[in-house]
């Protein structure tokens, strides 16, 4: 990747960071990349372990949303290993892409490469492929409000599970039907086995919305979406530590930084924010968000359309 472009009129990147600081930051760690892998795992058997121990109403919506944070960040590890920028080999990226993190998502690791790389490589363009889903934003509070409403009822979800069983092929689905049957399998091993339902919940009235928190934050109220400085097309969102359980695992938030340098583990982004927070990276670029609040207050147009009589 170039790196030495102009960040202002006399400050370059070259400036900011240095040859060693890049090879340490995009240096990758399999100890760190397990350690991650683990932890999702560990909230997730977190939340069935607390439901089923302690079953109520607050158990449940507790559950639901934890859920909801690792069904997005299985997906942020898949998207790691597509980028082959988390285990230090090739191997093992497809290999927990594709059969540890993907198959509970029903994401392949090489079918997510494909279609995510032509993202980095439009971005600011029309070819981006992901431009859909933030195309209209900033929008108004009636129209962002419908969408949420959307997401919390089930809607949103429910077209896109007719969309996916309409696309469903054997054997390419396989794993996703492996990988449930043994999370049914293990639920009903405890006692539990409705405990799998709330897997669905979570998918139906969480998950929507925190894809869509994930989505407006990344590029949605990005300064201009036509430009290709990732200052310009991408945002950062600075979050708290519920935040980051729920709507930005796995140091997705840090997304100006991912999308400047897409080889950086994302477990080394923080460190890179920092670096590049130092060096005057972001100065004169309103490309941060503090937290979601931020984030949604951004992605609404400051003038109500007038109501035609």
């Amino acid at each position: 990747m170039i790196w030495c472009f102009l960040v202002s009129n006399d400050i370059k990147l070259s400036d900011i960071l240095s040859k060693s600081d890049l090879a340490l930051l995009r240096k990758k760690s399999s100890l760190k990349a397990c350690f991650m892998v683990l932890m999702n795992f560990s909230i997730m058997a977190l939340a069935f372990s607390t439901v089923i121990v302690w079953t109520n109403p607050l158990t449940i919506l507790l559950c639901m949303l934890l859920l909801g944070g690792r069904q997005l960040g299985i997906g942020i590890l898949v998207h790691e290993c597509a980028h082959k920028a988390f285990f230090d080999s090739d191997r093992l990226n497809d290999f927990v892409g594709q059969w540890v993190c993907g198959p509970l998502i029903n994401l392949s690791v090489h079918d997510y490469r494909k279609y995510h790389l032509r993202h980095h490589r439009h971005a600011g363009t029309d070819d981006d492929p992901d431009q859909i889903f933030v195309a209209k934003y900033p929008v108004t509070k009636a129209s962002l409000r419908r969408k949420i409403i959307r997401d919390i009822t089930g809607q949103t979800a429910y077209r896109d599970t007719l969309r996916k069983l309409l696309m469903f092929r054997w054997p390419s689905n396989a794993p996703w039907l492996v990988s449930h049957l043994l999370l049914l399998l293990t639920l009903t091993a405890f006692g539990f086995p409705m405990a799998y339902l709330l897997w669905w919940a979570s998918e139906f009235f969480v998950y929507p919305l925190l894809v869509r928190l994930r989505q407006i934050g990344e590029h949605g109220v990005a300064l201009n979406r036509y430009e290709r400085a990732p200052r310009l097309n991408t945002g950062t969102t600075l979050v708290s530590w519920w935040e980051r359980l729920l709507m930005a695992p796995n140091y997705v938030n840090y997304h100006v930084e991912h999308h400047q340098f897409a080889t950086v583990p994302c477990y080394n982004l923080p460190a890179l924010h920092r670096l590049l927070k130092k060096g005057g990276y972001f100065d004169g670029y309103n490309c941060i968000a503090n937290g979601y609040v931020d984030v949604l207050r951004r992605a609404v147009q400051n003038i109500e359309p007038t109501p035609s009589n």
